[in-house]
This record gives C-alpha cells, structure tokens and sequence, in this order.
C-alpha cells in the first residue's frame, strides 16, 4: 500500500477538525446538538435545487444560498425558543430539509447516488486544490471567531443577546459547512462537529484543554480509519465515524465506571 496516497486527505481531515471541534463546543454550550445536521440538510436542498435544475456546476453558489437562508433561520433561534422547544423546531427543519432534497433528487437521473455523494462524500477523493480552498476558507474563518471568540462564547453561554452577531455566528458556520459537506459529507462532517468536542469535554478541564483533546482524538480515528478503509476497501467516512464513536464509548464507559468506584 502507497501510504503516501493519504497525505492529502489526512491533511484535509486535519483542516476539517480543527474548525469543526470548535464549532462543536459552541454547539454543545448551546444545547442544539442537530444543528449541524440541519444547517447541512438545508444546505443539501441548493445543492439538489442545482442538479435539478441541470445546473450542477453551481451547486456551490445555490448551497451559499441556501446557507445564508439557514443562517437568518437560526439567528432566530432564541426567540424561537420561547414559544416552542428549539431542539423540536430544529428537528422539524432537518426532517423538511431532507424531505425537499429527496423530493428534488427523484425527479434527476442519477438522484440516488446524488444523495449518497452528499451524505456520505468521500475525503479520499480531495485533491490539493480542495486543500487550497479549505486552507483560505477556514482560515478565514477561524480568524474572524478568534477575533471575535468573548463575543461569540458569551452568545452561546446565553450571556448576551443579539440578532446580527446571531446571524454572523451561524452564517460563519453555514460557510464552512457549504464546503466541507462537497469535501467529507453530512456524515463525516457531523461527526466531527459532535464527537470531538464531547469527548474533549469528558476528559478536558477547560476550552483549551477541550480543544486539544477533541483534535487529537479526531486526528487517530481519520488516521485508522483512512488506512482501514485504504487497505479493505470500506467507507472512509463510515469508519472514521465508527472510530470516533467508539473511542467516545470508551471513555463515556471509563467515566461511568470511575464514578461507580468513587
């Protein structure tokens, strides 16, 4: 096996977590855990819009779209939150979400293996030039949370409350989903906003400690998981998930047992 086959995705993989984890721990201060799912379902409906249209080659600029739509959605949250449990509404927009893009993918040719690409992608595919474009988005985009990180930490603790820094929260993140959904898909991709950040948060004493961990735990699954799926032919995203969720149970049952023992 040319190991070095792998280089890229690994490094792909790499970019992907390091912004995923971070969101992942806004997510969970938050308490909306689905979001990624529906923000990425929502994003899905462009891109099936785009291949309904015949327009494939603008399934970026009508996922943008979508994104924006999303993000003005979820900026709202709060106040939706007081009249109806957000965890319920969210559900609600996913299931919609999903429900659109099947219906516009059944009408295309090939819509089956269409809604395969989006939920399960495929990181082996990704070339240097995804790489590139991750590189400037992200960084981007990791600058402006870091920038703005008092601002954004203290909307998700329910400190402060307002619609546009809402808005430019969940836009930043609609974003990055736009192209890691192209590059990993909505499995992958969720899996590494939930599963890192949780673990970092069993085993981490503080955001920085939570970050690391989350990064380094993702980093060994891709790395298992790529070589597993390089060498037997298997899901790449589908054992890097498995990897991820099994590295969580662990340590979710190594928590249980300690506290049984105390």
């Amino acid at each position: 096996m040319d190991i070095s086959l792998l280089f890229v995705p690994f490094i792909g993989c790499i970019f992907l977590l390091l912004l995923h984890t971070y969101f992942g721990v806004h997510v969970l201060e938050r308490g909306i855990i689905f979001v990624d799912l529906t923000l990425a379902q929502m994003i899905s409906v462009g891109a099936a819009l785009a291949i309904y249209s015949g327009k494939e080659a603008l399934q970026s600029t009508y996922g943008v779209l979508f994104a924006v739509i999303g993000a003005l959605i979820l900026a709202c949250s709060k106040r939706i939150s007081k009249v109806v449990y957000i965890e319920a509404f969210i559900g609600v927009l996913y299931i919609f979400s999903f429900s659109a893009s099947i219906l516009l993918l059944d009408r295309t040719p090939h819509g089956l293996e269409e809604l395969k690409n989006i939920l399960n992608g495929n990181i082996l595919w990704i070339t240097g030039k995804d790489l590139f474009t991750m590189f400037i988005l992200y960084t981007t985009i990791g600058l402006f949370q870091f920038a703005y990180r008092k601002k954004f930490l203290a909307l998700s603790k329910g400190e402060e409350n307002s619609f546009l820094w809402e808005f430019l929260f969940f836009l930043s993140f609609a974003l990055m989903l736009v192209n890691s959904i192209q590059i990993a898909g909505i499995l992958q991709v969720f899996s590494f906003l939930i599963i890192p950040a949780l673990i970092g948060k069993l085993t981490g004493k503080n955001l920085t400690g939570t970050l690391i961990i989350g990064w380094i735990s993702g980093i060994l699954a891709s790395i298992l998981g790529m070589i597993v799926s390089y060498k037997f032919d298997i899901s790449t995203s589908s054992l890097i998930v498995a990897f991820l969720s099994l590295t969580f149970f662990t340590i979710l049952g190594g928590k249980i047992k300690q506290g049984k023992t105390n």
